[in-house]
C-alpha cells in the first residue's frame, strides 16, 4: 500500500472519509494504517466499520478476526474465523485464520485440520506451513515436519524460506539424532534472522548434547548480546547447571552410566 508510505495512505484515507464516511474501503485502508503505526486498538475500531458497511465482507470479516487474535481477543477471533469461513469456505485466508484460532484454543489437532484445509486449496502458503510444522514439532512427529518444511523448501529455495523454517527444521533434525544437519539449519537460521536468540539458544543446546561447554557458552553468551530476555525466558543458567552436573556426574562414574 503505497509503497508503505503509511502516514500519506493515513492522510488520503481520512480525506476519503472526510467525503463519504460510509466508504468501507475507506475504513479498511485506514485500519491498516493504524495497524502499521501500532494503534491496534483503533486499527480495529475502523476495520470494525469497514466490516459492518460493507454487510460483512468476508475478506473485512478475516482481517478483523486477525486483528482480534493478535490483541488476544480470543473469543471475538474465534466467532470472526467462523464468520469468514461462511462467506467463503474456498479461501486459503479463512481456514489459516481458523486454525490459528484453534491453535490458540489449544486445539492443535483441529488446527491442524484447518491448516490442511487452506493447503489443499493453496499448497504453497508458507505462513500456514510453518504453522503446521511448528504443530509437528509440539508433538514430536519430526518425520511429518521435516516433510512440511521439505516442500516449503521445493516451492520457495533454500535461501528463500523464513529462518523459522531453518530453525524448526534443525530441532527436528537435533531429536532425530541428526547433529551435523541440525547445526547447519541453526546456522541458517541466525544467517537470515541476525536479531533472533532462538538459533544460537539451539546451537547451544546441540553443544551440550555433545558435552562441549565451551562452546554451548558462547553461543549462550551471543544469545545474551542479541536479546537477554529470551536466555532468562528459557531459564538458561538453569539448563546449563543441570547439563554440566550430568557430564560430571558420567565422567565421575563411567561404568554405571554404560551400564545403565
Amino acid at each position: 500500500m503505497h509503497d508503505g508510505r503509511w502516514e500519506v495512505a493515513e492522510s488520503l484515507f481520512t480525506d476519503a472519509l472526510d467525503i463519504s464516511q460510509a466508504d468501507d474501503r475507506a475504513h479498511w485502508g485506514l485500519a491498516e494504517s493504524y495497524w502499521n503505526r501500532g494503534d491496534k486498538e483503533l486499527a480495529a475500531q475502523q476495520m470494525e466499520q469497514a466490516v459492518r458497511l460493507s454487510a460483512g465482507d468476508p475478506r473485512f470479516v478475516g482481517r478483523l478476526g486477525e486483528m482480534y487474535l493478535e490483541l488476544g481477543r480470543l473469543a471475538e477471533a474465534d466467532q470472526h474465523s467462523q464468520m469468514a469461513l461462511s462467506g467463503s469456505r474456498d479461501s486459503p485466508e479463512a481456514w489459516r485464520l481458523r486454525g490459528d484460532c484453534l491453535r490458540a484454543a489449544g486445539q492443535a489437532d483441529e488446527a491442524l485440520g484447518a491448516y490442511h484445509r487452506a493447503l489443499a486449496l493453496q499448497p504453497d502458503f508458507p505462513a500456514v506451513q510453518i504453522q503446521a510444522a511448528d504443530i509437528y514439532r509440539s508433538q514430536e512427529r519430526f518425520d511429518r515436519l521435516l516433510a512440511t518444511l521439505d516442500q516449503l523448501e521445493d516451492s520457495m529455495g533454500a535461501d528463500k524460506t523464513p529462518s523459522r523454517a531453518d530453525l524448526l527444521q534443525g530441532i527436528a533434525l537435533r531429536k532425530m539424532g541428526r547433529s551435523g544437519e541440525a547445526r547447519r539449519s541453526f546456522v541458517r537460521a541466525g544467517q537470515k534472522d541476525p536479531g533472533d536468540a532462538a538459533p544460537h539458544l539451539e546451537l547451544a543446546m546441540l553443544a551440550l548434547d555433545e558435552g562441549d561447554f565451551v562452546s554451548a557458552d558462547l553461543f549462550v553468551q551471543t544469545a545474551l548480546s542479541i536479546d537477554p530476555a529470551k536466555v532468562e525466558e528459557e531459564r538458561w543458567a538453569t539448563i546449563f547447571e543441570q547439563q554440566q552436573q550430568q557430564r560430571l556426574a558420567a565422567d565421575r562414574n563411567p561404568v554405571s552410566t554404560l551400564n545403565r
